[in-house]
C-alpha cells in the first residue's frame, strides 16, 4: 500500500496510492469524474455511492464478481486466507472440489483482487480486506434480496431479537451447555456450526428427511416456509438451530451451517477463467472473404433499392414516431425479405445518415442529400460507410415488433430503439471472432457463455425486454454481421478484421478486388425482357430501371418492358428515338422487333391526351377519342363534361385524372399552364441536410490521458488544501482561531505574509470569501502582489488565479513536514 500504517478508511487507502493508480481508478470508473472531485475524501465518498458502485459491479467479470460476493459473506475485515478458503473450500468435501480447480482459483485470485482494489471496491491490506459498505449491502443476503451466493444471514444476524428462552432451548437441543447470556449463546451456536467435527456428529444423528430438507436449502435460496405445525424433520432442524425463524411462517438456514454443508465454499462452481470460444467450423479464409464480399455487394444493392422506393417521398411518420407496420410490410415485400430483416435495412440507412424525415407539415421519410453523395462513392467506400455507421450505433433493429415497458409496440425508426449497451456488445462479439484463426466460425453457444462470464450483471434491461438483453444483442449482432458482409459463412472476413484494427482505407482496399466489376451491357430477349448478367454501371442501371420493371433478382437481374414502364421513360423526358438508341448501344443482342414495336406504339399515343388544371381538363385534337372517353362507364366517377370539341373538364385533380385515364388504357401526359408537356423525373425529393442520429452513450466517456492527468493533479491539489498542516499562531496573537475555522489576521499581517511568500516562493494557507459571500480555505503560492490583488497558483483549483486582498480573512504559514 505504500504506507507503514494500515489505512483506516477508503479515503486513506486512496490517498496512499500513486498518481498512476488514481488515474487507473478514474479510467475504470469515469462517472467519478463528473464533476472532478475537490479532494480525495470527496472521491472516496463518491466511489461509495450506490449508483456508482452498481455501475462498477456491472463491469466486473464473473470471477471478480464471485470474489466480491465471497467478501460480502466473509467477516469484515477478512484475511486473504479466509477469502481464498471461501472460493476453494476447505478440502473436506469428499473430493467434490477438484485439486486443479482449487489451484486455478488460487492462481487467479490475486488478479481478481487487484481489479477490485483498482476500482476502489475493496481496500485494505491482505490481512484486513474490506469490501466497500455499499457493495456489501448490495451483495449481502436478505429476505427481499437473496445473496448471489445463495447463503443466508449469520447466526448472530438471524437470532437478533430472539428471546433468551428460545436461545436456551436451541442450546439444549444442540447439546450445548445452557447460558443466560444471549451473546455467549450465539457465540456457542456459531462455534458449533463452524466446528467440522462436532457439526458432523450432530448431523449424523439427523433423520434422513431432515438431511433432505437441508439439501434443498444449502445452495439457495436459504429461506423456506413452514406451517404452524411443522413436520418432524423440520421440527428437528428448528430445535437445533439449523433452521432459524425469520417470521412466523419463514425459516432460514444460517450461513455457518450452510458453509459446513458446502465444505466451506461460497459458490457451487467457481469460474476463475473465462470459457473458451469453441470453433463450429473451419473454412477456407479466401472462401470466407468471397462470401462476405458477395453479401457486402448485396447489402449495397438492398440499401440502394430501399431508398429508390422512397425517392419521390417515403411513407408518413406515425404520430408517436417511426414507421407503421403496414409500411414495413410493404418494404419487406419490395425487398423480398422478412420484416425483421427489412427493419434492419431501414435502420441501417437511417443510422448511416442516408434516410431522414423531411421536416414538412405532412412529415415523411425521404433520402437525404448525403445519399446522392454516397451513390457517387466507389462500392468499397460505400460499404465501409455502412459498416462504420453500424458499429457504434445504439439503435437496435431486433427490438422492432416487440413491446416497451408500458406495453406499447416498438416500430422501425421509432424513438424507443436505443440501447446503450449495443455498441459494446457488437465490438466485443467481433473481437472474439478476431481472436480465432482466420476462417474459423465460432460456436454461438460458447460465444454467449463467454459474454455472460465477462459481464454477468449486464444482462437485465430497465425497459423490461427480458433478463438477458446482452445475449439477445449478441445474437442480433451475429445475424446483422452476416447480412452486412462483416462475416462470411459464419467467420470474420479479412476486410472486417482490417476495418476493426487498421481503418476504413485498408478495409476498402481489401474488399475492392472481391467486388464484381459493373457491366455496361444487357442481353435483350424476344419476350420483352432484358437480362443483366451482373451489376450494371450506374447510368445504365438508372436509365434501365425507369424504362423497365425488375422481374427477378439474383446472380442475374431480369427486367421486363411493359407499356407502363415505357410510358414512365417518356414521362421522364425521353423520346422514342432516344430509347431505341439507348437499347441499341447497351445490348449485346439485337433489339427484338416486339420491343421496338412496343416503344413506337406507346410513344405514338403518349401525349395524345393532355391533362391540365381547370380544376382539371382533358385536351385532345381527336374528338373521337374524347367521345370514347365520355361513353366509357368507367369515367363516370370523374364527372367529365365537354367544354369544347377538343376539351373535357373534370372536378378531379390533375393527378387523379391522369392515373384514372391510364388505368382505362389511355396514355395521357400532364401539361403546364403554357401547354407544354410536364416532364417528371424520378428521385427529385430530398430532405434538407441531416446529420445521422447520434448514439446514446452508456455512461460518461472514457477520459483521455490529458484529462486524467489534469484530474489527478486537481484532486491532489484539493487534498493538499484540505489536509495540509498549518502553523498554529503563538498564544495571544491575532491569528488565534478555533479548530477548523478560517485564519484571522490583520490587513497588515496578511499583506506582509503574502509578500514574503511571493519573494521566497513558498505556499501559504488562506481563508477567502468570494463575491457571493462563500467562504473557503485554500493553499496558494503567491507570485505577485500589487494594486490590492495577489496573483498566485491555487493548489486547490490547480490553476493561477487572482485574489483580492480585502477578501482574504487571514493567512497562515504551512507547517514543516516531518
Amino acid at each position: 500500500m505504500g504506507t507503514t500504517t494500515p489505512p483506516r478508511t477508503l479515503a486513506e487507502a486512496l490517498r496512499a496510492r500513486g498518481d498512476e493508480s488514481l488515474a487507473g481508478l478514474l479510467r475504470a470508473r469515469p462517472d467519478l469524474l463528473n464533476p472532478v472531485p475537490n479532494d480525495i475524501t470527496q472521491l472516496a465518498t463518491r466511489a461509495g455511492t450506490r449508483a456508482s458502485v452498481v455501475r462498477a459491479l456491472e463491469h466486473l467479470d464473473r470471477f471478480a464478481l464471485q470474489t466480491a460476493e465471497a467478501l460480502a459473506v466473509a467477516p469484515d475485515p477478512a484475511p486473504y486466507d479466509t477469502l481464498l478458503s471461501l472460493l476453494t473450500g476447505d478440502g473436506l468435501d469428499d473430493g467434490e472440489q477438484r485439486d486443479d480447480v482449487g489451484a486455478t482459483v488460487t492462481a487467479a485470485l490475486p488478479g481478481a483482487l487487484a481489479t477490485l482494489r483498482e476500482q476502489a471496491l475493496v481496500w485494505g491490506e491482505d490481512e484486513r480486506l474490506r469490501l466497500v459498505r455499499t457493495a456489501r449491502e448490495l451483495l449481502a443476503p436478505s429476505p427481499q434480496h437473496p445473496s448471489p451466493t445463495g447463503l443466508g444471514p449469520t447466526v448472530a444476524e438471524a437470532t437478533a431479537g430472539m428471546s433468551p428462552g428460545r436461545l436456551q432451548e436451541i442450546l439444549v437441543g444442540s447439546g450445548l451447555p445452557a447460558t443466560h447470556d444471549p451473546v455467549s449463546a450465539v457465540a456457542a451456536l456459531s462455534a458449533l456450526f463452524t466446528d467440522r467435527t462436532r457439526m458432523a456428529e450432530l448431523l449424523d444423528t439427523a433423520p434422513v428427511e431432515a438431511l433432505s430438507v437441508l439439501d434443498r436449502l444449502v445452495w439457495g435460496p436459504p429461506y423456506g416456509e413452514v406451517t404452524p405445525n411443522p413436520t418432524p424433520p423440520v421440527k428437528w432442524l428448528r430445535d437445533r438451530g439449523l433452521l432459524l425463524p425469520v417470521s412466523t411462517r419463514t425459516v432460514v438456514l444460517p450461513r455457518e451451517a450452510a458453509l459446513h454443508l458446502r465444505a466451506g465454499r461460497a459458490h457451487r462452481v467457481p469460474e476463475p477463467v473465462p470459457p473458451v470460444v469453441a470453433s463450429a467450423a473451419e473454412r477456407d479464409p479466401q472462401a470466407v472473404d468471397r462470401a462476405a464480399a458477395g453479401q457486402a455487394f448485396t447489402a449495397l444493392s438492398t440499401v440502394e433499392e430501399l431508398l429508390k422506393l422512397w425517392n419521390g417521398g417515403g411513407p408518413a411518420i406515425l404520430r408517436a414516431g417511426g414507421l407503421s407496420v403496414r409500411e414495413l410490410k410493404r418494404v419487406a415485400a419490395a425487398l423480398e425479405v422478412t420484416e425483421p430483416i427489412a427493419a434492419f435495412w431501414v435502420e441501417l440507412a437511417y443510422g448511416a445518415g442516408l434516410l431522414a424525415t423531411d421536416g414538412e407539415s405532412d412529415e415523411r421519410y425521404a433520402p437525404t442529400p448525403a445519399y446522392d453523395e454516397w451513390l457517387d462513392l466507389p462500392a468499397q467506400d460505400r460499404w465501409t460507410h455502412l459498416a462504420t455507421a453500424w458499429l457504434p450505433a445504439t439503435r437496435v433493429p431486433g427490438l422492432v415488433g416487440g413491446q416497451d415497458a408500458k406495453g406499447r409496440a416498438l416500430s422501425a425508426l421509432g424513438p424507443e430503439l436505443d440501447r446503450s449497451a449495443a455498441p459494446d456488445v457488437r465490438r466485443r462479439v467481433l473481437s472474439l471472432f478476431a481472436e480465432l484463426p482466420p476462417g474459423t466460425a465460432p460456436d454461438p453457444e460458447t460465444l454467449l457463455r463467454r459474454l455472460r462470464w465477462e459481464r454477468p450483471l449486464r444482462g437485465s434491461s430497465p425497459s423490461g425486454e427480458g433478463t438477458d438483453l446482452r445475449s439477445r444483442l449478441a445474437l442480433w449482432t451475429l445475424n446483422e454481421a452476416e447480412l452486412l458482409g462483416i462475416t462470411g459463412r459464419g467467420a470474420l472476413s479479412s476486410q472486417a478484421r482490417a476495418l476493426l484494427n487498421e481503418g476504413e482505407e485498408t478495409a476498402g482496399a481489401l474488399l475492392a478486388p472481391l467486388l464484381p466489376e459493373p457491366l455496361d451491357h444487357v442481353l435483350l430477349q424476344a419476350d420483352l425482357t432484358a437480362v443483366a448478367p451482373g451489376p450494371l454501371e450506374r447510368p445504365l442501371a438508372e436509365t434501365l430501371s425507369v424504362l423497365a420493371d425488375v422481374e427477378s433478382k439474383g446472380g442475374a437481374t431480369v427486367y421486363r418492358f411493359t407499356p407502363g414502364s415505357v410510358r414512365r421513360a417518356l414521362d421522364a423526358g425521353q423520346a422514342a428515338a432516344d430509347l431505341h438508341a439507348f437499347l441499341a448501344a447497351h445490348s449485346r443482342t439485337p433489339v427484338p422487333q416486339p420491343l421496338s414495336y412496343l416503344i413506337d406504339d406507346v410513344a405514338r399515343r403518349h401525349g395524345h391526351l393532355r391533362i391540365g388544371a381547370a380544376s382539371a381538363y382533358v385536351r385532345c385534337d381527336d374528338e373521337a377519342v374524347l367521345n370514347e372517353i365520355l361513353a366509357d362507364r368507367r369515367s363516370t366517377g370523374l364527372r367529365l363534361r365537354r367544354l369544347a370539341p377538343t376539351v373535357l373538364a373534370s372536378q378531379a385533380d390533375p393527378g387523379s385524372l391522369l392515373e384514372a385515364l391510364r388505368e382505362m388504357g389511355y396514355a395521357p401526359a400532364a401539361e403546364s399552364a403554357e401547354g407544354d408537356v410536364l416532364i417528371t423525373r424520378a428521385g427529385a425529393r430530398r430532405t434538407p441536410p441531416r446529420t445521422p442520429p447520434a448514439p446514446v452513450p452508456e455512461g460518461p466517456p472514457t477520459p483521455d490521458a490529458t484529462l486524467l492527468g489534469a484530474a489527478v493533479r486537481a484532486i491532489r491539489a484539493g487534498d493538499t488544501a484540505a489536509t495540509v498542516v498549518r502553523k498554529e499562531p503563538t498564544e495571544g496573537a491575532t491569528g488565534a482561531r478555533a479548530s477548523g475555522s478560517l485564519p484571522r489576521t490583520t490587513s497588515a499581517e496578511t499583506l506582509a505574509t503574502v509578500q514574503a511568500a511571493a519573494m521566497t516562493g513558498t505556499a501559504v494557507w488562506i481563508g477567502y470569501v468570494n463575491a457571493e459571500g462563500a467562504a473557503s480555505q485554500r493553499v496558494i503560492a503567491p507570485v505577485r502582489v500589487e494594486g490590492g490583488f495577489v496573483t498566485a497558483y491555487d493548489h486547490t483549483a490547480d490553476e493561477v488565479r487572482t485574489f483580492a486582498l480585502h477578501r482574504i480573512t487571514g493567512v497562515a504559514e504551512l507547517a514543516e513536514e516531518g
